[in-house]
């Protein structure tokens, strides 16, 4: 099947947004352009542009991808019929497994390029919104279960234990902890410090 015929039938906005994670993945964000990727999904280099307004436009699509997956992974992991403990424990590790397997989105999802040096589109915002909606709800639970600390609203305790993953995925993906010993060392304590009561 030839990419014409398919993209006739198919879903264009897919098959860019799954090009362009695979190309920031590969050689980084600044490498990416609109020019490339409709090389690379072998379309006409003005196609991207009746999808994604410019690579701004682009970059935050791929972002707000990211929080909705991130946002399915904790609804998929509350579906288990696990203890609420352990429930915790496995999320934290989704986490950081999510932030080292994606680190280029997870960089968009929270990083400067985007928040700071770029214009969020509505869209990322409202997703970037639903998905810390989400967490905070669970953090409620999560308090009323004893397992997070209850001296404090759902949210002031979601934004810090927040903090806390993000900023032990940060040491990962900048290089500072690399050995996975260690990190799985840290990632234990964490939780332990996070945690109202050792579990």
């Amino acid at each position: 099947m030839t990419n014409s015929k398919k993209y006739h039938h198919g879903d264009l906005t897919k098959s860019l947004l799954d090009s362009a994670s695979s190309l920031i993945k590969e050689h980084g964000v600044e490498s990416l352009s609109m020019r490339k990727l409709a090389d690379v999904v072998g379309v006409s280099r003005t196609a991207p542009y009746h999808h994604f307004k410019d690579k701004n436009a682009l970059l935050c699509a791929l972002a707000e991808k990211g929080f909705y997956e991130q946002e399915e992974l904790l609804c998929q992991l509350l579906k288990q019929t696990l203890p609420t403990a352990d429930l915790f424990k496995q999320y934290v590790h989704l986490y950081l497994e999510y932030a080292q397997q994606h680190s280029e989105t997870y960089d968009l999802m929270y990083g400067r390029v985007i928040w700071k040096a770029g214009t969020p589109t509505d869209s990322l915002v409202a997703a970037s919104r639903q998905t810390f909606k989400t967490w905070i709800d669970w953090v409620e639970k999560l308090q009323q279960e004893n397992i997070l600390p209850a001296d404090n609203s759902a949210l002031r305790i979601g934004q810090t234990t927040w903090a806390s993953l993000h900023g032990l995925a940060r040491f990962y993906l900048d290089g500072i902890y690399l050995d996975k010993e260690d990190l799985s060392g840290m990632v234990d304590q964490m939780i332990k410090n996070l945690c109202r009561s050792p579990h």
